[in-house]
């Protein structure tokens, strides 16, 4: 996977892409999961599914009500509940909006692997930062 030149410094790390224009209309984050992320039972490290969520969830908020993504938006809540573990593999984070109005956006979000299987579902609630 090729991350942007513009890309934070978290996706140049994490080496993840974010895809806007799916057939599904959800905001997606994607990560090829590498020995690089994984705790000590093999599999990847829960922080990590976490903040993966996390940016999926925030570019949710951020491209469907931010001006297509013009505006960004800082997570004030999140709580995440890990389903089944993460092998090595491809880790696809989405986002979908549940609510809220202008400067405050309802989000949950699910992560499955390369086959399909649930892995993490997170809620959280997001911040429009201000217009400079």
């Amino acid at each position: 996977m090729s991350v942007a030149a513009d890309a934070s410094g978290t996706a140049r790390l994490l080496n993840w892409r974010i895809e806007t224009d799916r057939a599904d209309g959800r905001i997606a984050v994607i990560m090829e999961v590498h020995d690089d992320h994984t705790n000590r039972h093999g599999n990847m490290h829960g922080g990590l599914i976490a903040t993966v969520l996390d940016t999926a969830m925030g570019a949710t908020a951020s491209f469907l009500k931010g001006d297509g993504g013009r505006i960004p938006f800082s997570t004030i809540s999140m709580t995440v509940n890990f389903i089944a573990p993460m092998p090595l593999g491809i880790i696809t984070a989405t986002g979908r909006i549940m609510g809220g109005g202008y400067k405050t956006v309802f989000v949950e979000g699910e992560a499955h692997d390369q086959n399909n299987t649930l892995i993490a579902q997170a809620t959280g609630t997001f911040k429009r930062a201000p217009i400079p």
